[in-house]
């Protein structure tokens, strides 16, 4: 059971990169829920997937300290879906959804991504300071603090793209 909750279904058993398969069906679900479900369900989903991947990752890695498998992506979905709710929170906002039916949504989404897996890969910050915990809960942490700086770049990028593009236009 911990096998299949560590590695999100055996998505972490993909290679190459199995952080990087993580990350791209942890958005894909997430981006799933919020068009399906809503705002507030991505919201549960993330923090249900949070605590479930601190108990979940502390289990498997209790006799064994220091470790950080690569098959285990619980951490890349909480962190992926954490950054996707900064552009979920904008469309929301505004009352929209982040449907696939709508050109402008796109963007959001991929740029979560694409800011996940730069903030996940490069450590910087507090992201490397859990990294070089070497325990469980840094295993969850640097993905977590991941997700917010993803978050909060796409946001930038959004607002640096609005903002050229009104200049553009006028």
């Amino acid at each position: 059971m911990l096998r299949a909750i560590n590695t999100f279904g055996y998505v972490g058993l993909l290679r190459p990169a199995p952080g990087t398969w993580g990350s791209l069906v942890a958005v894909l679900i997430g981006w799933a829920i919020e068009h399906w479900l809503g705002f507030l369900p991505l919201v549960a989903a993330t923090l249900a997937v949070t605590a479930l991947g601190f108990w979940s990752v502390g289990a498997e890695l209790r006799d064994r300290p220091g470790e950080d498998p690569s098959e285990i992506v619980i951490d890349e979905v909480a962190g992926m879906w954490l950054a996707l709710l900064f552009p979920a929170f904008g469309f929301w906002w505004r009352g929209l959804s982040m449907g696939i039916d709508l050109p402008m949504v796109w963007p959001g989404p991929v740029a979560a991504f694409l800011c996940f897996r730069l903030f996940d890969i490069w450590k910087p910050w507090l992201v490397g300071r859990a990294d070089r915990r070497h325990d469980a809960r840094g295993v969850m942490l640097d993905d977590l603090w991941a997700g917010v700086f993803a978050g909060v770049l796409s946001i930038v990028l959004a607002a640096l793209y609005h903002i050229v593009l009104f200049r553009m236009m006028a």
